[in-house]
This record gives structure tokens, sequence and C-alpha cells, in this order.
């Protein structure tokens, strides 16, 4: 099951680059997974506080009309890279390997970054409202979407 949480965790990290750390760096400081060297430094304090800026950072970023697509190659490669540290994170905290957890992360991380931009696009056009009303929506699924999988151990 761990493996499955991994490639979950790395989808809600597709939706948003940075929600997925900040969770698993609050559950690896709460205690909720077991981490050891290195990917416990997830858990430290300073890398909670630093993920949890970023993250609220970006979900008002996320909203600006100037803010590019997550498909560019930045925020793609964003994904790739949270996807994987936190899939990684999610498998060892289940007992699975971590490179496996990181691949499956990474697939996570892809899939929901197209999907998330696809399924946004498309709902934004057949609900005809603006924009802001399904990006919000998208946050309190990959919000909500992290925590439910960082609180199954």
């Amino acid at each position: 099951m761990a493996l499955v949480f991994a490639f979950l965790i790395g989808f809600f990290a597709g939706l948003r680059s940075l929600t997925g750390p900040a969770v698993t760096a609050w559950a690896a400081y709460l205690g909720w997974l077991k981490l050891d060297r290195p990917l416990s430094l997830i858990g430290s304090l300073p890398s909670v506080v630093v993920f949890s800026l970023l993250a609220v950072v970006e979900l008002v970023v996320d909203k600006l009309p100037s803010t590019p697509s997550r498909t560019q190659p930045l925020g793609l490669i964003a994904r790739i890279v949270t996807g994987a540290l936190t899939g990684a994170c999610v498998a060892v905290a289940g007992g699975q390997a971590a490179i496996a957890g990181a691949l499956l992360g990474v697939a996570g991380g892809v899939l929901g970054c197209f999907g998330g931009y696809r399924a946004r696009n498309a709902l934004v056009k057949w609900l005809g409202k603006p924009d802001i009303y399904v990006a919000l929506a998208e946050d309190i699924i990959a919000i909500s979407g992290s925590l439910l999988v960082v609180s199954r151990f």
C-alpha cells in the first residue's frame, strides 16, 4: 500500500509542486512518518518552515494571470523533483524501497501535472466560471489529498 501512497503523494505534488513536500515535512516533523537520514532531514524545523512558506507563496502565485503554465519546463521539473522526494519519503515510511517510491512519485507528479492542467482547463470551460474557482478547488484537493496520504502511517 505504501507504493500506492508514494504515487498519490507524487500526484498531489503534480497539482501543487510544494504542497506535497510541505505536508510531508510536517508529517515527518510530527512523527507521522518515520524516516532515516538523509530523508529525515525533510522533517527538520528549517525544512518545515521553508517548505510551508514556499507552499503558501505557490498557492497565491498560482492564481496570478502572469504565472506560467505548470507544464512549462521549470514547473514540470519542480513537480518531478518534489514527486520523487515525497514519493521516496512515503515509501520508506511504509517499509518500501526509496527508489521505488521516488519513481512512482515521479510518475504521479507527471500525471498530476498534465492531468491537473487538462482537468482545470476543461472544468473552467465547462462551468463557464473564472479560473480562480477551479484553482481553489484544486488547492483543496492537493492539500487534503496530501494530508490523507501522510496520515496513513
